[in-house]
Formats: C-alpha cells, structure tokens, sequence
C-alpha cells in the first residue's frame, strides 16, 4: 500500500467514525440481529458489487414480491431497484411485529401469494453453539437455531434452474431471506448460546454502555447488534458510511456459509466479550471500540459473500 493510499484509507475511516459518532445516540439498542442499518450497510455493498445482469435479476424478484409497494415507500427514480433491495434487508426483522404473520405457538395466519408458509422463523436467524473453550458443538446444539441450515436451502432455491411459477415463487420468498440471514451469519453472537451473551438481568439497570451512557444495555448481544451505529441510517448519509466501508476493508477470502458461521464462532470466543465480563458486568470503551471496528469488518464481509451468491442467479 503507498503512503497515499495508506493517508485516504485514514481519512475515510476519520470520517465514517466521525459520522457514527454524530448519529450514535438517536437510537436505542435492539436484541435481534444487526440493526436495521447493519443489514442496510450489507446489502448496499453487496449492490455495488453486482453486475447489471444480477440487479435485474434481483429487481425482477422484488417487483414480484407482496411488500415490494411497502419498500418502495421512500425510493426515487433510477435507484428504484437499489434502494428497493436495500430496504428488503430489514423485512426479516420487521415481519417479527407484523400480524399478517405468526411465531411457531400460534396459530397459522392466511397465506401472502407464493408464500409457503406466514411464520416469522424467528429461529432462522442463529445458532447456538458452545463458546469456543467449551465442549464443541453437536448436531443437536446447532438444531436449537436453524441459521446454518436455511443458509444452505435459501441458496440452493435461488440459484436452481427452472422457469415454472412454482419455483419463481420460491425465489421471491427466498430472496429477501437470503438478504437478511448473510448478514445475520457474519454477527459473532448470532453464533454462540444465547446464555452466554447475557451481560446484565434484565431487571439490573445498572449496567450501561459508556459510549452511550443515556441507553442501558440489556444484553452483551444487543450491544454488538448496535455496533454499526444507529438503526435509522438512510439516504446520503448510509450511502456515505457504505462507500467509506468498502474503501477501509479488503474483500473477504471466498468461504462457504459453513466457514462464515465458524468465523463468526472464532471471532465471539477470542473478541466477543470484554475481560472479566461475567464478573465485572461493565463494557468499557477499548472494547467498544475493538467490537466495533469487528463489526465493520464483518458487514463488509456479509456484502461482498452476498453478492457472490446473487451473481449466480440463473
């Protein structure tokens, strides 16, 4: 890297922290997946990485999908299909809170056109794996959640030959899926026992983020689903933080979903807690910002793993 290159990548990571500085006390913590602007940031880097070919493929599922009107609320123009398919990152999340769909203990809701089923799949969203230093996962760990299982159907669905109804319907119901669980798989904590990512009761207020001492953390795993700043993110200025993004980290080695999982699991067991955790209960601000700087890797990670996926739609 040349002393130019090496003065631009600084000042492009001057200004993304300066601007998550600006905007991180709007929002409180969510205990999901990333927040919406983790999984935004993914697929908007996943979208500049895609050749014309792929947009259209990919804009061709989201025109047919039953909340396309609903994503399309705030978009304009020529980046119809970007800011489209950017928006379908968060629908994962939001169907959790959406009546027309129901969890696994209720009973089933009508179904949307070409959808299998109206579940909200909340266990799609992780594993649940022993922390590195304890016994190795099993089969029968990881069934408790189901992220590595739809990682592997979702892409096998979107990248199958076929023209029928049938199988364009599964692509359109997979889709946005697809979009939301890649970046759910680069989360170190979506990969480890829930257990282990409690950092405080959820009745202890006392335990708060030093970076944003107004917001009480109720868990370690909400703090680093907040890492990548504050939830309500759009326009210029997520179009800023994406392009400041791709310009401070490399391309990912090319991995299987299998290897992004085991990533995920490595980096939670070496950097996913502050020492002393479980004892001290308290995040200081070196970890937060180590977390963080993890946190950015990984979403880059997440947006260029997607858009290898997507670029082999048939």
């Amino acid at each position: 890297m040349t002393k130019l290159h090496w003065a631009i990548n600084n000042r492009q990571r001057r200004r993304y922290r300066l601007l998550m500085a600006m905007l991180a006390s709007f929002l409180p913590l969510s205990a999901s997946a990333w927040n919406f602007t983790g999984h935004r940031l993914s697929a908007c880097i996943a979208w500049e990485h895609l050749p014309p070919a792929s947009r259209e493929k990919v804009g061709a599922l989201l025109r047919a999908h039953p909340d396309y009107a609903q994503w399309t609320r705030k978009a304009r123009g020529d980046a119809l299909d970007r800011m489209t398919f950017i928006e379908a990152s968060t629908w994962a999340d939001r169907i959790r809170y959406d009546r027309r769909f129901h969890t696994a203990d209720e009973a089933a809701t009508p179904l949307l056109p070409g959808f299998p089923d109206m579940e909200s799949h909340s266990d799609w969203h992780y594993v649940n794996r022993p922390l590195p230093d304890q016994v190795r996962a099993t089969d029968d760990d990881e069934a408790r959640g189901q992220l590595a299982r739809r990682l592997v159907t979702l892409t096998r669905t979107l990248t199958a030959h076929g023209a029928s109804a049938t199988a364009f319907n599964a692509k359109v119901y997979a889709l946005p899926w697809l979009v939301h669980l890649v970046a759910d798989a680069h989360q170190p904590l979506h990969v480890v026992d829930a257990e282990a990512a409690w950092l405080a009761p959820r009745d202890d207020p006392k335990h708060l983020n030093p970076s944003a001492p107004r917001r009480r953390i109720v868990s370690l795993h909400a703090l680093w689903d907040d890492l990548p700043g504050p939830s309500n993110l759009s326009g210029n200025k997520l179009d800023s933080a994406c392009r400041a993004l791709v310009a401070m980290y490399p391309e990912p080695t090319p991995a299987s979903p299998a290897q992004w999982l085991e990533e995920s699991w490595q980096v939670a067991g070496k950097e996913g807690f502050p020492a002393d955790y479980a004892r001290q209960q308290q995040v200081g601000k070196p970890f937060y910002e180590r977390a963080r700087e993890i946190a950015n890797q990984r979403i880059v990670s997440a947006g260029h793993r997607l858009a290898g996926v997507l670029r082999k739609l048939p």
